[in-house]
């Protein structure tokens, strides 16, 4: 009996030994090897259930086909290099910002400009000189009493801009000291001007070189602040005379301008900021064309400047055809108090943002920085519907659609980000680009009214991916 309790034993001790080295075998050729996620993906929905959120799905790359469309990032073949990413700095988006309390005037300005993980970087801003329309008054650096001049700009003074601009701006620098600014004027002061006022009218040309060394005497100033102007358009939207303040400058005017008075006036005084041309709308690029086929023009410039209001996108690379030696530059596109938060976020994300740069602008821009719940401030005249990527409100604030415009790019492209090849399937617009740090983003738009499926492919592999009908995302890998 003992024998046979013995044998029983044995027997059973060998079949679960055997057994459990098969068991084990099967379920270890069975396991798949743990995903690894190769890519972020940051998104916003169309209804805003989702904005600018990390995602959390796996996204790894492999070589198992499958039937959608394929999005094919090719980083061997670039185009312009990307100097970055923001708003224009309003007077009125000034006044508000430096009017709220210390600890969340930080908060936001940290939350706008700083570089950790909550913050969306933006790395480019737009000034006026003197004031735009989004100011509360309108003024420029030399007002004098009706009927008397300054040809000496002996009257020159930012006083104006340093109640809420300047310390603005400094307290960005220090957030981000090597943040870009272009300056605009919207008018120079009335007394330069045919019409005496701050509404339309023509520089008059005995005016041309005095004015030229307003724009010096400007940069200067603003670099004895300890802020660097690191471009100048010279003048906004120089085809519209109805806003105030504005001034019509022709194209013949401002080549006459910039050949004769400005670009000679820089150059004496050693001033290195860019002079970009035009700053209007894409429905007519035979304003920068007709200035840059004046070589004596031409060889001031650095580029041309464009908003969207009229025309197409793809103007800007006309414009680059014919002077792939000049830079392109997208400076404003507003959103509106009427505007839905779908519509301009699919507008703004396929023009403003794709758009821009796969049409060679390193640069994109949208409106003004922030607004009041009233819209405001804006001057008598001035925009009354503009809405900024913030609203504040005493100390509160909110953030809007340009918010995540822009976001979706500042973030993740840094200044020196490379555009680089990618194809567009059907309701898929996108751009791609290598960071300075070697990292690959690719902004993708769904335009159709349904979800779509797609593969981010690279160097021969793919990830899987989809998005919900109107969404943005971010993919970085």
């Amino acid at each position: 009996m003992n024998s046979c309790k013995i044998s029983g034993i044995a027997v059973l001790a060998f079949v679960l030994f055997f057994c459990g080295k098969c068991s084990r075998k099967i379920d270890n050729s069975t396991i798949p090897p743990p995903s690894v996620n190769d890519m972020e993906m940051w998104l916003t929905k169309a209804d805003q259930s989702v904005l600018l959120q990390k995602q959390t799905a796996t996204l790894s790359f492999g070589f198992t086909a499958n039937s959608y469309a394929n999005i094919d990032v090719d980083s061997t073949i670039t185009y312009q290099t990307i100097n970055g990413f923001g708003y224009t700095l309003t007077g009125g988006s000034a006044y508000l910002i430096n009017r709220m309390n210390t600890s969340e005037k930080q908060a936001l300005l940290n939350e706008l400009f700083g570089s950790v993980a909550n913050n969306i970087s933006v790395s480019y801003l737009r000034v006026s000189i003197g004031a735009s329309d989004l100011n509360a008054s309108v003024f420029s650096y030399d007002d004098m009493p009706a009927g008397q001049t300054d040809p000496t700009l002996a009257n020159f003074s930012l006083s104006q801009d340093t109640v809420d601009l300047i310390p603005v701006l400094k307290q960005i620098l220090a957030i981000n000291p090597g943040i870009k600014i272009m300056g605009s004027p919207w008018s120079p002061p009335v007394w330069m001007k045919d019409n005496g006022s701050s509404i339309g009218g023509n520089l008059q040309p005995q005016y041309y070189s005095v004015y030229a060394q307003y724009f010096v005497k400007y940069i200067q100033a603003m670099m004895a602040k300890g802020i660097i102007i690191d471009a100048i358009t010279p003048q906004n939207e120089p085809q519209h005379g109805g806003n105030n303040p504005s001034m019509v400058m022709s194209a013949a005017q401002q080549a006459d301008f910039i050949k004769n008075h400005l670009g000679p006036a820089f150059q004496a005084a050693g001033i290195p900021a860019k002079i970009i041309i035009w700053d209007h709308n894409c429905d007519n690029a035979g304003y920068p064309v007709s200035i840059l086929s004046d070589a004596a023009a031409k060889a001031f410039i650095d580029g041309s400047a464009f908003h969207l209001y009229a025309g197409d996108i793809s103007a800007l690379s006309s414009v680059h055809s014919l002077f792939p030696d000049k830079n392109l530059y997208f400076t404003e596109q507003w959103t509106g108090a009427n505007g839905s938060f779908d519509g301009d976020l699919k507008w703004h994300l396929k023009n403003v943002i794709i758009g821009s740069v796969r049409n060679w602008s390193r640069i994109a821009l949208e409106w003004n920085l922030a607004n009041d719940p009233s819209y405001g401030p804006h001057t008598p005249g001035g925009c009354t519907e503009c809405k900024g990527a913030i609203t504040i409100s005493g100390s509160y604030y909110s953030r809007n659609v340009s918010y995540y415009i822009i976001g979706h790019a500042s973030k993740f492209v840094p200044p020196g980000s490379v555009r680089i090849e990618s194809n567009i399937p059907a309701n898929l617009p996108n751009a791609a680009f290598r960071t300075p740090a070697g990292k690959k983003v690719l902004i993708v738009l769904n335009e159709s009214t349904t979800t779509q499926g797609f593969n981010v492919k690279y160097k021969g592999k793919w990830v899987f991916t989809s998005m919900a009908a109107g969404a943005v995302a971010t993919y970085v890998w």
